[in-house]
């Protein structure tokens, strides 16, 4: 993690200013992180001490279930909040999240700033908007289970993981994210790379022809709306 400081951090918050989703003067609290591609923003089960707003990159959230299994439960991109409920919850078990890619974010401190943002009508203003489209994309999540084929959904996937064009995801994980099974994957895949969607390299596939995987990808979003 590099944490931005004098000039660096100057600039990066004039060209990323969120100053309008507060009440008050956040800039003094403020800290600018870069975490490189898979390193813990958040480790599980550690309540984190900060808020993040994700300016830059992507990030997923990992789950331990008590027989030691992990599963990926859902992806944060930018302009999403981490550590938005641990602000709102004394009680709250903390979900692991991981840098997908670079990630950016900007960080407020609890200690300094808890009481401030649960008195900012603003912020909670703001704060209610990103938790209601977040409910709404779990739901839909679910429900494109059932109504879209492996096809649509992988590539939807692809596209949300692959890091400068890129893919190289766990297939276990990938499975038990969408629901399927490892050989119906593969097959998937496989197909993917004889229409020239993907190259496989060693154990990552490189994304040769993004725009077939968009057209793909968008005829969830296109029925979700």
């Amino acid at each position: 993690m590099e944490i931005y400081k004098g000039e660096k951090k100057r600039l990066y918050l004039e060209r990323h200013s969120i100053a309008n989703q507060f009440s008050f003067e956040i800039e003094e609290f403020l800290e600018v992180r870069e975490y490189k591609r898979d390193e813990w923003i958040i480790r599980e089960g550690r309540r984190p001490d900060f808020l993040f707003y994700v300016t830059e990159g992507k990030a997923k959230i990992y789950v331990t279930h008590q027989n030691g299994k992990v599963s990926l439960l859902n992806f944060i991109n930018a302009h999403d909040y981490i550590g938005e409920m641990e602000l709102l919850n004394d009680v709250y078990y903390t979900k692991g999240i991981q840098a997908a890619t670079k990630t950016v974010c900007l960080v407020l401190p609890f200690s300094q700033c808890r009481t401030r943002l649960l008195e900012d009508a603003k912020f909670l203003r703001e704060l209610t908007k990103f938790l209601s489209v977040k409910a709404t994309l779990m739901a839909a999540k679910y429900s494109q289970s059932l109504a879209f084929p492996l096809e649509n959904r992988l590539a939807d996937f692809i596209i949300q993981t692959a890091d400068n064009g890129v893919y190289r995801e766990k297939h276990v994980i990938v499975c038990d994210y969408l629901g399927v099974s490892y050989r119906h994957l593969l097959h998937v895949l496989t197909q993917f790379c004889e229409k020239g969607y993907l190259q496989k390299e060693g154990r990552t596939y490189k994304i040769k022809e993004q725009y077939a995987l968009y057209e793909l990808a968008e005829a969830i979003k296109n029925k979700s709306m």
